[in-house]
């Protein structure tokens, strides 16, 4: 899919400009599908009309042959109604469900991409937009040519009508004018109720994706139960907003079909005071009773479209929101020089405090960190969780300004795993190797000491993980992302605590083998791990957000009594 075929960022400022890049990208098969969907109520409306003209013809004492022509007319009529269905709502069905794709893609692209941080979008909430929201908006694709096809059939129904009678035609059109008129107003507070359910809806669904991050810390600390009680509150707000849809729908429903049938009864009991009167015949009566009764399908067609529409624009509205959050950055066009290597110069961010150390082409460094908060601070400049405009000071990728890169250069060059170790549902080979293009799995797995892990299972790599690694423990995890960072091979891969969750003799072991896979490649762990530092060719020491120490490991630890006791175990 091009960028042209789905419009992100800036361009989205609203639901109107999501409807009309929906309605102009499918104007061919909505044109189609219009047309088809017009000839079946066309074709509908005939019914009536012949049978009316058959009655009349018989009445008259027309001939057998003539008869039997109009029955043949009658039933090329419903042939017509059968097929024009079947084929219109196929086109416009397909394009319904692709248009939802679509979208669905689009907002999945926009909640992948880092918006700015006052933007309040939660995952769950991005879900939500993406499944839901994505499918109702597309839904416009199918009603604008019902509605279309169901003002052909009552335009139809009034004309035949008025030619019977003037005033039946009248009223008619004057019903449906009035009954429209009405339920538009309804279908606003519709709408509005809609848009309201829509974001409670999503914030439980967002408050349900947290719980079930935060699960296994929850039970350790006994605030499972709390967290559920928090959850219920949030779906108790959607469940009354729900109902107070429904309530709403309900009486546009019934008072939509109230309407239609008065107006339908209006037309028969006119059509029969006509008749009593002489002024049309039983020909006619059984045509005016016809088309009156048939009135209704397409007029409760016709009335309900106004309530898909604000639903459709209610929906896109809340796809705006995602579409039209302004990103946290602003890429460049530039990509990483071949010199390699990484430099932060006099960066001040947050604990960072004129933070300045280069790493050359082809080594492993080992940041030393005393305090937490600072390490987090650079691994959030380093993966532009933290864009370049929020901090000063300059990051230097390839002899290249961050902020100057695009980010697809920017991923492919430098790699920074966190210390949260994502895991996902699939197989240890999905979750190594997601994109299925690695060359190293073999040799990440072994250097990540995750082959036991592999050894257990019948399986292999093909063992199945559960949903956030619910059937691996703590440690399995972490060497399992580790393994994925790995795999990646990137010219510059930056680790936080990557050995926190396993033992001192797994430790010493992965340090060894992440210094020999890595080996030519520049390598930066943040890490407090004797291990991890003592296989690094230089250790730089952070104190207090800036550098105070360089050295090797054994030499900080000979000449350094504050690194002695931040790192010695």
């Amino acid at each position: 899919m091009t960028n042209t075929e789905v419009r992100t960022g800036p361009e989205v400022r609203c639901g109107k400009e999501i409807l009309r890049t929906a309605l102009r990208r499918n104007a061919g098969a909505m044109t189609s599908g219009t047309l088809l969907m017009g000839c079946y109520q066309a074709a509908e409306t005939a019914v009536p009309i012949l049978l009316g003209v058959i009655v009349e013809y018989a009445l008259r004492g027309g001939e057998v042959g003539s008869l039997g022509l109009a029955l043949l007319g009658l039933g090329l009529v419903m042939a017509t109604v059968s097929y024009s269905w079947r084929f219109g709502m196929r086109i416009l069905q397909k394009a319904n469900t692709t248009e939802a794709h679509r979208w669905r893609v689009a907002v999945a692209d926009r909640g992948l991409q880092p918006v700015a941080r006052d933007i309040d979008l939660k995952s769950g909430e991005v879900l939500t937009v993406a499944t839901e929201d994505a499918d109702q908006t597309a839904d416009i694709i199918e009603v604008v040519p019902l509605l279309v096809s169901s003002l052909v059939s009552v335009v139809i129904t009034g004309v035949v009508l008025a030619v019977i009678s003037v005033p039946l035609g009248v009223l008619v059109f004057a019903g449906t004018v009035t009954i429209l008129t009405v339920l538009s107003v309804l279908s606003r507070r519709i709408g509005a109720n809609t848009q309201v359910q829509q974001a409670k809806v999503a914030r439980a669904g967002a408050k349900v994706s947290d719980l079930i991050a935060g699960l296994r810390p929850l039970h350790g600390f006994g605030g499972s139960y709390a967290a559920f009680r928090s959850y219920r509150r949030v779906s108790t707000e959607a469940k009354r907003q729900s109902i107070v849809v429904a309530r709403v729908n309900g009486v546009y429903a019934g008072l939509a079909l109230a309407l239609n049938s008065l107006l339908a009864a209006a037309v028969t009991l006119w059509a029969g005071y006509l008749t009593f009167q002489g002024s049309i015949t039983i020909g006619q009566l059984v045509m005016a009773v016809g088309l009156a009764q048939f009135l209704i399908e397409p007029l409760k067609l016709f009335s309900e479209m106004p309530k898909y529409i604000m639903i459709a624009r209610a929906s896109a509205d809340r796809m705006a929101l995602v579409l039209a959050a302004p990103p946290r950055l602003t890429p460049g066009t530039e990509v990483p020089g071949p010199e390699g290597g990484l430099e932060v110069e006099s960066v001040s961010c947050g604990p960072l405090r004129d933070l300045t150390f280069s790493v050359r082409p082809g080594e492993l460094v080992a940041i030393a960190a005393y305090q937490p908060q600072a390490a987090a601070e650079l691994v959030s400049v380093l993966s532009l969780e933290t864009p370049p405009d929020a901090y000063e000071g300059v990051v230097r990728v390839g002899k290249q300004d961050l902020a100057s890169l695009t980010i697809e250069s920017l991923r492919a060059f430098l790699l920074v795993n966190p210390s949260h170790h994502e895991v996902f549902a699939g197989t240890l080979r999905e979750n190594v190797d997601p994109a299925g293009t690695s060359t190293k799995v073999d040799e990440a797995v072994s250097a990540a000491m995750l082959t036991d892990v592999v050894a257990l299972h019948a399986e292999g790599l093909g063992y199945a993980v559960r949903d956030r690694g619910a059937n691996l423990s703590g440690g399995q995890r972490q060497r399992l992302s580790l393994a994925r960072a790995l795999a990646a091979d990137p010219e510059i891969l930056v680790l936080h605590d990557p050995t926190t969750a396993v033992d001192a003799v797994t430790e010493q072991l992965i340090a060894r083998n992440v210094r020999d896979l890595r080996r030519g490649r520049t390598t930066v762990v943040i890490t407090s791990s004797p291990a991890l530092l003592d296989a690094a060719d230089r250790v730089i020491v952070l104190d207090d957000g800036a550098v105070t120490g360089e050295g090797t490991h054994r030499e900080l630890l000979g000449r350094d009594s504050s690194y002695q006791l931040a790192v010695a175990r």
